[in-house]
């Protein structure tokens, strides 16, 4: 992979060079821009209250295919059979089975089977309070499961949204509720239809001066430049970390204008709307995709992944994390690799993340009590924090910007792998806290194995005492399995 050259100097390219895009590149920003202007109509002509669910459906999912051929030619069929087989094996098989558009419609494919296993396979006690809500109690028909999946607002960008909220949106029931809380319940309000003109007309301006940074100032401070034998070899280690730093923050105005852009277009259909704030502020950001305040402002790890990519950081909780068993995190962040694609760079940083994400863990959890009280000394602490997690984020995605595997070891020797080994130094020296939500699950197994004991103990009634001694053996074999399995 070519390199910067050694002298400084290059990096600074014309601005003639930087609007360069390529064709695809240029063909998305142009149907993202036809996609916006035909949401501005969907939601003024063909309104919940003016045409019916059917017609609703049926030009999301033209003008969502249309886009994918202008985009891809006949190679967006693939998304016609990729959603066609997958409708299909969710019916005969009960929904056992489960480049950027085929991974939303992969998301949505995933999700949307999980959600109506857990709707149609599942008792509700066995869900917890999120799947609850998100359960789908119907298999939901060919038109809809395409609409959902092929729509114009969502096809080429996302972002990611659950189907109960797609079908309430198309449904007019969007504008009367808020957004699904962790209880599984809907709240109810009677006010008129909010407008989404400011939050669109916010987002758009966000999306100007994303474009506008991406272009002038990003390929002057290209990635790989961390790299670079020259600066490898003369730079000081906070001219490395420095760059390190502001070249990662430069590459980040794309993923913002494109994310921002996508949920304006979703907001400017009528969609993402979740309800009123206690100000009675309309607040349009059901589906939004990222907060860039407290990305940049992060003082954690944790923060920052709960900030970017939220829709799919979401999916990733309810088709992995919370149905793991055993290893949640490990397990999320391969399968969020998987997702991603092929390239060894997405495994090197996902396997990084992991225990980036393990070590901050304990560190947050032995040390954070420390410095809450006075202010002065929660401000210095956050100072420390966001230092460290700026870096630590910035050391883990290199490898996700570079893609391949001799660069991606290349940055990582040259900072002799510091962070990877003070990462596993931590997690060997510092005491691990059980999370809460192993402690949960763990008085969850056993309180349904006292509730299944008891149920079994009253139906027996006045069966003989080695019927009930058998029972009470059978019970211990069950919860001696169970115990083997989680560790």
């Amino acid at each position: 992979m070519a390199t910067t050259s050694t002298t400084g100097s290059t990096l600074l390219q014309p601005l003639s060079n930087a609007v360069q895009l390529p064709i695809d590149q240029v063909n998305f920003v142009v149907c993202q821009l036809f996609a916006l202007l035909a949401a501005v109509w969907f939601r003024t002509y063909l309104h919940s209250s003016k045409t019916s669910s059917f017609v609703r459906h049926v030009v999301a999912t033209l003008l969502g295919l249309y886009l994918a051929f202008f985009c891809f030619g006949w190679y967006a069929l693939h998304f016609l059979v990729q959603s066609g087989i997958s409708y299909c094996i969710m019916i005969i098989a009960g929904v056992e089975s489960m480049h950027h558009p085929m991974m939303i419609i992969t998301q949505k494919i995933t999700g949307l089977a999980y959600e109506i296993h857990d709707g149609m396979f599942r008792k509700d006690e066995e869900l917890t309070p999120s799947q609850r809500g998100l359960a789908v109690r119907r298999m939901p028909s060919l038109l809809e499961y395409v609409s959902y999946t092929c729509n114009f607002m969502g096809i080429l960008a996302g972002p990611l949204c659950s189907y109960k909220d797609y079908i309430a949106f198309i449904e007019g029931r969007a504008s009367h509720m808020a957004q699904t809380s962790e209880n599984g319940k809907e709240e109810q309000h009677g006010k008129a239809d909010p407008s989404p003109n400011a939050a669109v007309t916010e987002k758009l301006l966000v999306c100007g001066l994303s474009l506008l940074f991406h272009l002038t100032i990003s390929n002057m401070l290209p990635v790989e430049y961390n790299i670079d034998e020259h600066f490898r070899a003369t730079a000081s280690w906070p001219t490395k970390a420095t760059y390190l730093y502001v070249s990662l923050l430069a590459a980040r105005p794309k993923y913002y204008f494109a994310w921002t852009l996508a949920d304006a277009i979703n907001n400017a259909a009528g969609f993402g709307f979740r309800g009123y704030d206690k100000n009675g502020v309309a607040q349009w950001d059901l589906i939004s995709n990222l907060r860039i305040q407290q990305i940049e402002m992060s003082t954690s790890f944790k923060m920052f992944l709960d900030n970017w990519n939220i829709q799919t950081a979401l999916w990733l909780k309810r088709v992995c994390y919370e149905r793991a068993t055993f290893s949640p995190t490990i397990q999320t962040f391969f399968l969020s690799a998987i997702w991603h694609g092929v390239y060894p760079g997405y495994y090197l940083t996902f396997l990084t993340g992991v225990l980036m994400t393990l070590a901050a863990r304990a560190v947050r959890n032995n040390f954070r009590h420390y410095f809450v009280e006075p202010p002065q000394l929660k401000l210095f602490y956050d100072i420390i924090t966001w230092v460290a997690t700026q870096l630590t984020i910035s050391y883990t995605v290199v490898p996700f910007v570079l893609l391949s595997i001799k660069p991606s070891f290349t940055f990582y020797s040259s900072w002799y792998y510091c962070l990877h080994v003070c990462s596993i130094l931590v997690m060997l020296l510092l005491p691990v806290k059980k999370s809460q939500r192993r402690k949960s699950a763990q008085e969850n197994v056993q309180l349904s194995r006292a509730k299944k004991f008891d149920e079994r103990e009253n139906s027996l009634g006045q069966n003989s005492f080695s019927t009930m001694n058998n029972v009470c053996n059978q019970n211990q074999d069950t919860g001696s399995r169970h115990s083997s399995l989680t560790q």
